[in-house]
């Protein structure tokens, strides 16, 4: 291995490493890792907005209360917005997506016992298993941005359904543009 690419690759495991904690964010913050209460946190602008939210008995009410705090229902925050759609026959995350995927990125490294599902779809033009590896495409192009952006690989599943599940059964163009996504559900 040549001297440079010993180089890189110890400045990549560093940045990675760093990612991987969130210790320092957490003192930055002033909060306790209690059992029962989970912090939401993203970047927006120049600083990071916190909620706390209690975690309810069971994974089912703390995935409600999760979806139903204000920084999931908020219109206006970057993480209640968890569907990201794709040009045709494209798996190439949109620019306007990017700030989505961070924000989730965010999220997810500040949390890194919350899990997700990629959920890939693709509308239904072309083959079956076009569709289906098109779907898986799409996510795992989102799975590589949130992985660099320092997300823990054990935190994401990649779902692949094609055009099995359309979100719209027309036949326009806003309806085939509407089941090419990926959409990012918690568990």
């Amino acid at each position: 291995m040549t001297l440079y690419k010993k180089v890189v690759a110890i400045i990549m495991m560093a940045l990675f490493l760093s990612a991987c904690s969130d210790d320092v964010l957490k003192d930055k913050l002033g909060t306790e890792d209690e059992s029962n209460v989970q912090n939401i946190g993203y970047k927006d602008g120049d600083g990071l907005d916190v909620e706390t939210v209690s975690i309810g008995e069971g994974e089912s009410g703390y995935i409600t209360e999760l979806m139903q705090s204000e920084t999931f229902s908020d219109p206006s925050s970057p993480l209640s917005k968890r569907i990201i759609y794709f040009e045709y026959d494209s798996s190439t995350v949109k620019q306007e997506f990017i700030p989505v995927i961070e924000a989730h990125a965010n999220y997810l490294t500040n949390n890194p016992n919350q899990t997700i599902n990629l959920v890939g779809h693709s509308d239904e033009r072309g083959t079956r298993e076009y569709n289906i590896a098109l779907a898986e495409q799409r996510a795992q192009s989102v799975y590589k941005m949130l992985q660099v952006l320092g997300v823990m690989s054990h935190q994401m599943n990649v779902i692949s359904y094609g055009e099995e599940k359309p979100e719209s059964l027309g036949q326009t163009a806003e309806d085939f543009s509407l089941n090419r996504r990926v959409e990012v559900v918690y568990q």
